[in-house]
């Protein structure tokens, strides 16, 4: 499994020969200007929630790639009467796809298309593929919710937000790595702009103190699990 990291909450996952693209918010990134959409490729789109910042590229990337949009009922169902081909999920339900088993969590926030459109409940995925488990938290606060997902899915890696305002703050995203169980974390959701800047090597160390391993990619970086 190997995962890419586009900026912001944009992330690129590959299991085997599938990839999935994840919340893409990239053309109007500066800090992405050097990640061309054009050149992503995708089998799937998974999207947390509604928000701008998490779903700007979808329809430029399912042009061109065909790509499944996979998100809540509502989320699933607007791109569905656009043409696109989506599959409709809610939090709890998983399905069994060529990648592996994914499942829509839940997550605390909010969302709303740009034009106003209700944008259904966020989530956030357990993905079970290729020996190796992932959970995406999406945009969210703290919740006692996360503590439900090491009852049934043991995790290699927890990708959880970071900059705060918006989302969890670090001392909060070191929390709930202990409700999911998981040491290994990828911070996301930070530094795009001035309400989510955060201190990288003092947010390292908060969690290098914890016993924790948090790895904060440059864009356009992978890792591989």
């Amino acid at each position: 499994m190997k995962i890419t990291f586009y900026g912001h909450a944009s992330l690129g996952i590959t299991i085997a020969d599938i990839n999935i693209i994840v919340d893409p918010f990239i053309s109007a990134n500066p800090k992405a200007s050097h990640i061309d959409i054009n050149s992503i490729e995708a089998d799937y789109i998974l999207l947390t929630h509604a928000h701008q910042d998490h779903v700007l590229d979808v329809e430029a990337i399912a042009k061109i790639t065909n790509a499944v949009i996979v998100s809540n009922a509502e989320i699933a169902t607007y791109y569905a009467k656009k043409g696109f081909q989506s599959h409709p999920m809610n939090h709890g339900g998983s399905w069994n796809f060529e990648f592996g088993n994914l499942k829509y969590v839940n997550a605390i926030h909010s969302s709303s298309f740009p034009d106003g459109t209700y944008g259904g409940n966020p989530g956030g995925f357990v993905i079970e593929g290729e020996r190796k488990n992932l959970y995406i938290a999406g945009d969210t606060a703290l919740t006692m919710d996360m503590k439900l997902i090491p009852m049934r899915t043991k995790l290699d890696l927890a990708i959880l937000p970071i900059g705060n305002n918006f989302t969890m703050d670090i001392e909060d995203a070191i929390i709930a790595s202990d409700f999911v169980e998981c040491d290994k974390i990828l911070g996301y959701h930070f530094d795009t702009f001035g309400y989510i800047e955060i201190n990288k090597e003092q947010a390292i160390k908060k969690f290098f103190d914890k016993g924790k391993d948090l790895m904060l990619l440059n864009i356009g970086d992978s890792i591989e699990l």
